[in-house]
């Protein structure tokens, strides 16, 4: 009998904590905490409670010149087999 209220004592020390409890989320943290949506700022504030915003953080997105491409955006969503002789010869 003993025994088993110290193997027990011991087994209630060696549980892990649920991964619930080692997430902080604004629930669970004092009410100022603000976790955010892993997003980069893309500018400051300023004194006067203003915000001013930086071209440089902002992106920049490049889009190459697309006027005599061969291809369509669509893609089907049921595709048509296509059999080429590269296809089969590498296959083999």
């Amino acid at each position: 009998m003993p025994l088993g209220l110290i193997l027990g004592l011991g087994r209630a020390f060696r549980r892990k904590r649920p991964s619930s409890l080692d997430i902080l989320s604004s629930k669970r943290a004092p009410r100022d905490y603000y976790k955010g949506k892993n997003c980069k700022p893309t500018g400051f504030h300023t004194r006067k409670g203003g915000y001013v915003v930086v071209n440089e953080k902002l992106p920049n997105y490049v889009v190459p010149d697309l006027t005599d491409f061969k291809l369509k955006p669509y893609v089907s969503q049921c595709p048509r087999e296509v059999k080429t002789a590269e296809a089969t010869g590498a296959a083999k």
